[in-house]
């Protein structure tokens, strides 16, 4: 009789900056529809009560001694991913813009493709953006979708998992200078023989806080994107360690 194969370890990366308004909630949702998924937050310099909270709901706190951006907290989450052993993460955002619910088929298409983005504007769901920032996601996801060699409707979703190679990808080479590192830390992967999938997804609005999507942000937050394309294209590709 054949050994049953064991589930993949799995661990979901929750990045949060000033989150006490909504990470409890957060939390509970997620912990209600995978209550055997491993949490971890990575409370990035808070000057609120994000990691308290975070911890009375139930997660694993690593709290970062100042405000490194949500690239530092992701490439924190992935150096703790990678220490203790877990063979696959997912990114989920603090503000409840993530639906759990779809968390088991983001981790299913692992199973073909080293990262999976839960993606907006895929045909499923009603979630709405400005025209400019619009127009600065489909200009970014045709070209990352060039690199990739498939259609990506959603190159700046932070609702994204990886596996292994990934994990071992995104500890050493996550960007983390920049508000771009969706974008960068994509094309990196890729450039370094990764492969990408996308699964349609229903994202909601932000269910606290100000969110960044006045024309003028969003002006700005296409010119670094384009620019980190930039960089991550013209970068030397990297060997991934097995």
């Amino acid at each position: 009789m054949a050994d049953c194969e064991k589930p993949p370890r799995t661990l979901i990366i929750v990045p949060a900056w000033n989150e006490a308004a909504v990470i409890g909630e957060t939390l509970d949702e997620l912990h209600s529809h995978q209550p055997d998924i491993d949490v971890l937050v990575v409370d990035d310099g808070s000057r609120d009560d994000t990691a308290a909270i975070a911890r009375r709901a139930g997660a694993t706190v690593v709290s970062l001694p100042f405000n490194l951006g949500v690239g530092g907290a992701l490439r924190t989450g992935f150096e703790y991913a990678h220490r203790n052993g877990y063979d696959q993460v997912l990114q989920f955002d603090a503000d409840g813009q993530h639906d759990p619910k779809d968390i088991p088929r983001i981790l299913e298409a692992l199973s073909h493709a080293d990262i999976a983005i839960g993606a907006r504007f895929a045909g499923t769901g009603s979630y709405s953006a400005g025209f400019s920032r619009r127009l600065m996601m489909g200009l970014l996801a045709g070209t990352v979708s060039r690199i990739a060699r498939t259609r990506l409707t959603d190159v700046t979703s932070g609702f994204r998992a990886g596996n292994r190679r990934a994990i071992q990808q995104y500890r050493v080479h996550f960007p983390v200078e920049y508000l771009a590192d969706t974008v960068d830390s994509l094309v990196m992967a890729l450039r370094s023989g990764l492969t990408v999938t996308q699964i349609p997804v229903e994202m909601r609005q932000r269910q606290a806080g100000q969110p960044s999507t006045s024309p003028v942000k969003s002006a700005v937050y296409l010119g670094r994107s384009l620019l980190a394309l930039l960089i991550a294209v013209t970068r030397p590709k990297i060997a991934v360690k097995e």
